[in-house]
């Protein structure tokens, strides 16, 4: 059983395109379930999800790795994915999780993103958000694990403290204690259709200092580009 988290905050525009990509895999729908926990939506967006996912409530602790703590915590399965509401999952995803974890000795794996969006820009952009994840890991410098497209051994999850609840950088943080508990594996071929959304309403490299400027302060206190996006 692979349990598949989906954090979600006013997301009425794009959860239902999220979880229909999430409900035609390529494996049977009883291997997985789908979990999403809202940050107490304003919109529709828990109305949408309830048809379409397994479990669906209102997140408890604070902001979005809360949320996905929330979720891994009522997980059934032996492997916790996460995922983002305005993220396009491929049909072989589910699939691809489940064979790395069965195929290799690892505590966590993550993959690349693409833009949903067209546009040199986009595709310039997370080419090099791409080229960053591989050089990070093959130098052992840095795991660039998306929260949107990544996948963990729940019990060392667990037992590394899961993700901190903090403003940004969440999902860089956690990687660091999982790999003193196992091996955090890339696999460049497991990849998600990401939203350019934000960086198209903020400017690609303001999004990106201000996101380094939170990371760097230790994950704290974000402008207003992670205000957007905060969670209950």
């Amino acid at each position: 059983m692979i349990s598949v988290v989906v954090p979600t905050y006013n997301e009425e525009q794009n959860i239902e395109r999220c979880l229909q990509s999430l409900a035609d895999q390529t494996v049977s729908r009883d291997t997985y379930e789908i979990i999403v926990v809202d940050g107490d939506s304003k919109d529709r967006t828990r109305e949408l999800a309830e048809p379409l996912a397994d479990s669906v409530f209102i997140q408890k602790s604070k902001r979005v790795g809360g949320a996905r703590n929330d979720g891994a915590m009522a997980a059934r399965g032996d492997i916790v994915a996460t995922t983002d509401a305005d993220c396009i999952l491929p049909r072989d995803w589910v699939e691809t999780i489940g064979r790395n974890f069965a195929e290799r000795d690892i505590v966590q794996l993550y993959g690349t993103v693409y833009p949903i969006e067209g546009g040199f820009r986009n595709q310039l952009s997370l080419f090099g958000a791409n080229t960053f994840s591989r050089l990070g890991y093959h130098t052992r410098t840095i795991y660039f694990t998306l929260g949107c497209n990544t996948a963990f051994d729940r019990e060392a999850f667990v037992r590394a403290g899961m993700y901190r609840c903090i403003d940004a950088g969440d999902d860089l943080e956690i990687a660091q204690r999982m790999r003193k508990i196992g091996k955090v594996y890339l696999d460049p071929g497991l990849a998600v259709g990401f939203s350019m959304r934000r960086y198209q309403q903020f400017g690609t490299l303001k999004s990106i200092s201000e996101w380094l400027y939170i990371v760097l302060r230790g994950g704290e206190a974000g402008g207003a580009t992670y205000s957007q996006r905060e969670y209950k």
